[in-house]
Formats: C-alpha cells, structure tokens, sequence
C-alpha cells in the first residue's frame, strides 16, 4: 500500500465486531533526545575551600593542575593549526565538531581546577602572541578557544548543581586558589624552585581578569559570582601579592554570608567590595573638599590648619592606593579606569611634600611657592577622578582610558620623528634662535595655530629653511592628526561594539580590587598612618593570637558607628527576612537578591504599571508549575514539527486516517471527563531532553557536518534499507489482517492494456477493506 503507520498506530478487531477492524492512533512518547545525554557531576559544598592557601594545606590538593595544563595546551595546539576568527570558531561546524567534543572530555574529569587551567593556557598564548609581528597569528585562534571552551565548562557547572549550593560550587571554581607547579614532578620542582613562590595561590578569576578574558567575564555565570562577591553574599580570605600588615591568623573559607549568624561588630565587612567602593567614595569627597578649601587660602610663608590636615589626610590616601597596588600588582590595578589619574596624583603629592619640607628646612620662600605651584597641578587630576567613580559604567569614561593610551603613543612617536627637525633648523640658524622659540613655532603648526614658523623659516635658510617648516606643516599637522583621529575613531567603535563586555570586565577588576585581604584597609585614613607605625612594630613582639585580638579590637573601636551602621542595613535592607533567623519568606528572599538602590518611583509603587514588574518578583507555587510544564496537543505537535526530518522517509497520516483518530481521541475525552478522570490523551509532561534548540539553518548544516563522515553515510544507507523491509513487513500485514476478517484485498490495477504487465510505473494500488462501518462522507480505505 502507498501510506504508511506512523509508529505507536495498533490494529484490532473491536469487542462485538464482525464487520472490520477498527484503528485506534496513539502518540508515541518522546524517549530519545536528539543527542546523547551528557555526563553530569554534581558537586559537594561541605569542604572548606580557601583561596590564599596554598596546595599542600588546600582540599583539593590532589588536582593534577600541572598535568592538566599542558594536556590542555597539546589538545588546543593539535587542533588549532589556522588563524580562525571569533565568529568562525562560533560556527556550528566547529562548535559540534571541535569545541564540543572538548568540552566533553575536559568536563568529564569532574576537576574544578580545568577552568583555571584552561584560563592560564589562554594567558600563556597571548604572551607568545605578543613576540610575533603577525597580530592575526594562530596564538590568538588558541587563547580564543581557551576561552570560550572554559565558558562552556563554568556553564554547566552551573547547570548541573542546583538549588543553594549552586552558587558556592561556582564560587569554589572561580575563587579557589591554585598554582601552576601543584602536584608537578619533584624534578620539575627543584628546578623553579628559585624563581617560583610555592606558597603564592592565584584564583581563576584573577587569571580571566590579567589574560583580558572579556567573554569569560561577561558570561551569566561568572557574573553571578562577580555579583555576589560584590554584594558581599559570597566571602573569603583573598591571597595578596605582599602585606603591608599581615593578619593571617584566621583565614576565612569560600563560604556564603548569613548576617544573622554573623557577630554584630564584623570588621570583616570594611573589606566588602561594595562597602569598600562607598568608603573609597567618601574618602575621595574628604580629599577633594580639604584640597579645594587648602588651595583657596594657600600661604608659602606659613604652615596653617588646612595645610597640615590636607597633608596628613593625602599621605593617608596615598598609602591606601599604595597597599591596593602591591594587594594585587600592577597588572590588576592597571586595569581600573581611574588607576592612572590616582598614579598622577600621588606623584604630584610627593614632588609637593618634598618641595615643601626642603623649603622650610632651609627658608627658602621660592621652594615653599613652587610646592604651592606643584600642588595646583592636581587639580585637573582630583576633579575628573570624581566623574570617573561617579559614572564609571559610562560608554565615554569607558574608551578614554583606551583613547589616552593611543594619544599618548601617538606623541610620543611624533615627538621622537620631529626632534630631527626641530636639531635641523637649530643647525641651518647658527643659534640665531633658541631652541625654545624654534619648539614654540613648531606646536604652533603643529595645532594649526600660527604660521610665524614659515614666516621665519626663510631667515635660516633661504631654501631649506621654508622646505623643512612645510614638509614639518604637512607631516604634523595633516598626517599624524589625521592618523591619530583615525586611531581614536577605531578605539572608541571598537569599544563600543562591545561596551556590555567591557562593563562587565571593569566591574569584574573592581570587585576583585575591592576584595581586600591586608589588615590595613580596615583602617580609613589618616588612621592607616597610625596603623602603620604602631601596629608593624608591635607585630614582632606578640605572638600571632594576640596580634590578631589587638588588630580586631582597634578597628572596632575605631569603625564602631560604621560597623553599627553596615549591620543595620544588611539585616534590615540588604538581607530582610524574619526577626529571628535568615530569610524565610520568598518574597523577601527575592528582593534580597535584587539590586540595591532602585529608583523611587520603583521603591514606593508611585506608578501604575508597578504590576508589571511585580507578577516576575514572587515566583509561581507549584501547581502553576504543574500546569505550565506539560504539553497540550498544539505544543506537543509544533515541537515534533520542529525536530522532524527534512529528508526523512516516513509517510503521514492520510486525511481521513487523521479525522478518525481525532474523532477517537474526543470520544475518549469525553468519556473520561464525564467519568471524573483525566483524559488519557490529555497533557503529559515533557520527557524531551534536546540539546540543540530549532535555529533557523541549523539542520542543514547539521547535515553537512554528519554527511562528511563515511560512518553517518553507512549509517543512513543501512537506515532507508530498513525503512524499505519495514514497508514490506507493513504490506504483509495488511494482506493477512484482511485474509483473517474473510475479507479479499481488493485490487486495482491501472494499466493501458488492462493487465498489470505493461504497467508504466510498475506499481499496483493496493486498498483494505477494514471496516464496513463507516460514518458517512468517510473513507473505508486506510
């Protein structure tokens, strides 16, 4: 016959039924998914896990870190030979073929240390990138692979631990210290043993932030952990570059914050990132207004109030940013939009104070007015500093920070090229005109400002002389200008194709700067200059126990209203929930988790559509969940619509077999309904587990991925052999239902000459009788 069964259909004779067969359809569930189902690992929380110890005290000693490293470089470096771009490695094509299957067998190793592994191979790439005068190398394909293969592998750590412990489990990946010798040969030891801190931890986070890993970063599940670090909901002891005041005494786990549990005086708090930012905020505000209010009254004769409390205040400043540097080094504190402008100020600071005390040791009044004169310079340091924390997110603060390092590359490198010119025309005048006045013609053309350079020009030489200042007019002023512009232009679009990306990553720098691990940044200036030269003393007479009770004592003492304050708003706004324990309540749960400060009209539902954004805080009870996570008939038929087989071989329904089964489906309904149950063709729950969702393309070049192997093409030979037995077996069938019921097969056969020999097609159409039976307008033929 010419249709065919889907699968599931029965045939049987009905109880009572001499005259056919009656066909009832049913749907076949769904059991297997379109790719296999992966290895999943779920992990468990109970262990400490810290992020300043070293391997040997650490839980996860036994990780083969080393060893994992290079399996990793060998794998990417066998499989990236080409220079491939961003877009060509998201390919379909690679994704199934290459990034796939490495995520596998990376994931399947249950390590918590691969994505740290994978990030330090990414960092290793890019350095040898930096050696190669090619910038599009095959070193940039690898450290991009590395990349997002290390996304992939964070993700599903994230979806396969569920529930409270989802976010530790992300946590102990991203902050848990490692170190690249872990678990390496003693040979292999011995010989870095000079030039290698063992004891020295680096977290994967740190490594994503140093190699500039901005798709690392900006994945929905490093944000998470950067958001609860940030917000303090995620709290450890962070390993440190050097300490100016160690306190190690008590370190502090990967572990989740519980305000309700912890003591109402925490000194751990001053070191949240996010209560770091206000306190760096407000100190910056205390520095601007004593500097304004110094400056407006400044006197070089004398030494006044505001003079000594600015200065006092400044030094306490300036040695925060120092201890913020070496808490994790250059490279990290580099990173921040506004490292380079508190750099220029303490500069500043410095020539300023040691201008000032030289001029008061020896009353030299004009020493004393060039301090002054020194310290005015800050000014447009401090002020812009203030925007920059202010609107730090902001697209225009975001590229000047890359803007000014192409400015100032762009400089220097015409500064150096117009030395020549400016030692030639010194030369071709004989010392007519000194140096500086030659320099001063030359920015003057150089901003397009005056021409008196090629006014005088001829008063070096009558013919060099105007041919240097014109070749100098053109190169300055049209060609490096026009470079220049072109460079900032580039910059700026680059940056902004990406700004969600860049957001993220500066964010990401700023609350891992803001995790402090140094004593001092408990201390607010000036009290750190205190700290400093009572507390680094005092260090080496008491033993570690006592060190700690005097340090812990001291910054309560002296942070009591702050730390009474910052209790206050975790367990009140921050954290809410019932009286006496953590939240309970779901709703207030949710809200915790919301952002802090929203806008007022948002706060006090000073708005009518206050409802939209509302149904989305409390999350639906379970029988809504019940209800909304079974298929109905549309849904169940559109998402086999969706996966069915462009090419495949199997035959629908026929119209008529399809009213049948509808109407048999609706009688049956109805029956159960009326009896009180649920209908057996009802909604069932999903059972489909699919791994590639229905894009638009994506099965055709699933086919071409899959029709490249001989195995997949020996595979879909042996498949439509089957499908043609199947066919036969089906045929068969028929005859023999139709023989049983004393029923013939009728038989018609369209041929020219009436016979079935000489038909044209070679074919025969076959129709059962299967019921005599039938409702009227009905076909009797299946």
């Amino acid at each position: 016959m010419g249709d065919r069964r889907r699968p599931g259909a029965t045939t049987g004779a009905g109880a009572g039924s001499s005259a056919g067969v009656h066909i009832q359809i049913q749907e076949p569930p769904e059991r297997r998914p379109l790719l296999p189902h992966r290895a999943t690992f779920p992990h468990r929380t109970d262990e400490q896990v810290f992020s300043c110890f070293s391997y040997n005290t650490s839980t996860h000693k036994h990780l083969p870190v080393y060893t994992n490293i290079h399996r990793i470089r060998r794998d990417i470096i066998s499989v990236v030979e080409d220079y491939l771009s961003l877009d060509q490695l998201r390919d379909v094509r690679i994704n199934i073929s290459v990034i796939r299957p490495l995520v596998d067998k990376l994931y399947e190793q249950d390590d918590i240390s691969i994505v740290y592994c994978l990030l330090v191979n990414r960092a290793q790439f890019l350095n040898e990138q930096k050696h190669l005068s090619n910038r599009q190398n095959v070193n940039s394909t690898r450290a991009m692979l590395c990349e997002l293969i290390a996304t992939r592998i964070l993700r599903r750590f994230n979806e396969d631990n569920d529930g409270p412990d989802n976010l530790l489990v992300l946590a102990h990946i991203l902050i848990a210290g490692f170190e690249p010798f872990q678990n390496a040969p003693e040979e292999i030891r011995r010989e870095v043993q000079a030039s290698t801190a063992w004891h020295k931890t680096l977290p994967a986070l740190e490594v994503a932030i140093l190699s500039e890993a901005r798709i690392f970063l900006a994945s929905t599940s490093c944000q998470k952990v950067v958001d609860a670090i940030y917000d303090g909901r995620v709290i450890y002891t962070p390993s440190s570059y050097m300490d100016l005041i160690a306190d190690r005494y008590k370190q502090r786990p990967i572990s989740l914050y519980n305000p309700r549990e912890a003591p109402l005086l925490n000194q751990y708090r001053l070191l949240v990132p996010r209560t770091r930012n206000y306190l760096e905020i407000m100190q910056f505000f205390i520095l601007l207004a004593l500097y304004v209010v110094f400056m407006a009254e400044r006197d070089p004769t004398k030494f006044s109030k505001l003079e000594i409390c600015f200065t006092v205040y400044a030094m306490g400043w300036v040695l925060d940013q120092f201890a913020t540097l070496l808490e994790h080094g250059w490279h990290v504190y580099a990173q921040n939009l506004w490292s380079f402008l508190d750099v220029g100020f303490a500069f500043i600071y410095w020539i300023y104070l040691f201008l000032r005390i030289y001029g008061w040791q020896t009353g030299n009044t004009e020493a004393d007015q060039q301090a002054l004169d020194v310290l005015a310079m800050g000014a447009p340091v401090l002020v812009p500093r203030l925007a920059f924390n202010l609107l730090s997110d902001n697209i225009v603060f975001l590229c000047l920070r890359s803007m000014m390092s192409d400015f100032a590359l762009v400089t220097a490198l015409a500064i150096w090229c117009f030395v020549g010119f400016l030692l030639s025309l010194m030369w071709l005048g004989n010392d007519v005109y000194s140096p500086f006045v030659i320099s001063k013609w030359m920015i003057y053309i150089w901003f397009g400002l005056d021409g008196s350079g090629i006014h005088h020009s001829i008063e070096f030489h009558k013919i060099l002389g105007p041919s240097l200042m014109v070749a100098f007019a053109f190169l300055g002023n049209t060609l490096f200008l026009t470079i220049l512009v072109s460079m900032l232009s580039t910059t700026f679009g680059t940056i902004v194709t990406n700004a969600p990306a860049e957001i993220q990553f500066r964010r990401a720098v700023l609350t891992l700067e803001g995790v402090k691990g140094d004593a001092i940044f408990a201390y607010q200036p000036p009290f750190n200059l205190i700290a400093i030269f009572i507390l680094v003393p005092l260090k080496f007479l008491v033993s570690p126990r006592w060190f700690h009770k005097i340090h812990v004592a001291s910054v309560r003492l002296l942070n009591l209203p702050l730390l009474l304050f910052i209790a206050v708003a975790e367990r009140r706004a921050l954290w809410p929930g019932t009286p006496g324990g953590p939240p309970t309540h779901l709703a207030s749960l949710v809200k915790a988790q919301k952002k802090a400060g929203p806008h007022f009209w948002e706060r006090w539902r000073i708005t009518s559509h206050s409802d939209i954004s509302t149904v989305f805080d409390v999350p639906p009870p379970e029988s809504v969940l019940n209800q909304i996570t079974t298929d109905d008939d549309l849904t169940r038929h559109l998402i086999r619509r969706q996966f069915a087989r462009g090419n495949s071989h199997m035959d629908s329904l026929t119209s008529e077999a399809k009213k049948q089964a509808a109407q048999t489906a609706a009688t049956t309904t109805a029956v159960a309904t009326a009896a009180g149950g649920a209908a057996p063709g009802g909604p069932k729950p999903l059972s489909r587990r699919d791994s590639i969702a229905p894009f638009p393309g994506l099965r055709a070049e699933l086919q071409e991925v899959l029709s490249e192997s001989d195995e997949m093409s020996n595979i879909t030979a042996r498949l439509e052999a089957l499908e043609e037995s199947t066919q036969r077996i089906e045929q068969l069938l028929e005859r023999l239902v139709g023989v049983k019921e004393g029923k013939s097969p009728r038989i018609e056969q369209d041929n020219d000459d009436g016979s079935g020999v000489g038909s044209p097609s070679g074919s025969r159409k076959e129709s059962v009788d299967v019921s005599s039976e039938h409702e009227p307008g009905e076909s009797p033929w299946i």
